[in-house]
């Protein structure tokens, strides 16, 4: 029994494992036979090569278990963050899939704001919504009061959806 956190180490730690020993399969591999084996005291090269893949082999297995105990545990685990309540893997696959650009596209939103306004106030002019416009005025077709709580809130998701996945993660334990 594990818990995620100490699952994800243990992820890093296997795959430097993995690629440490298959370096070593490389290097006793293939040798030119007039030469002495170097492992003959271990059981010889042979040996070292089937030993070192078989381990690489059972690591692989490990690793494989422990991903998959997570993205079970992600999959049946709910976190409510912002008073929306989705599973892990749902929050995972929307910070990784849509939280960047929609910050980007508010961020393009409230720029364009920005400029209207200074075009705005270069010609002399007003800017309105579309209710309120009257000719030569510039319409926003958006509350900027309205974006800027988009805005904080895609921050204040970001924010306690590191916190809560940190806290899931250290204290929801897998079984493997």
């Amino acid at each position: 029994m594990l818990t995620i956190t100490e699952g994800l180490a243990e992820v890093k730690t296997i795959t430097a494992r993995i690629l440490k020993r298959q370096e070593a399969v490389l290097r006793y591999l293939a040798r030119d036979a007039r030469l002495r084996d170097p492992l003959e005291a271990e059981g010889g090269s042979v040996e070292f090569v089937r030993r070192e893949r078989q381990a690489v082999g059972d690591l692989g297995e490990r690793l494989v278990r422990i991903r998959t105990a997570i993205q079970v545990a992600n999959q049946t685990v709910d976190l409510t963050v912002a008073g929306k309540t989705r599973t892990v893997a749902e929050w995972l696959n929307w910070r990784r899939e849509l939280s960047a650009t929609q910050k980007a596209f508010l961020g393009q939103l409230a720029n364009t704001m920005t400029q209207a306004r200074a075009q705005a106030a270069k010609q002399g002019t007003r800017v309105t919504g579309e209710a309120d416009a009257k000719p030569g005025d510039f319409i926003i077709a958006l509350s900027e009061t309205e974006l800027a709580r988009e805005i904080e809130e895609i921050e204040t998701i970001l924010g306690e959806l590191d916190g809560k996945l940190s806290l899931m993660n250290a204290t929801h334990s897998i079984d493997l």
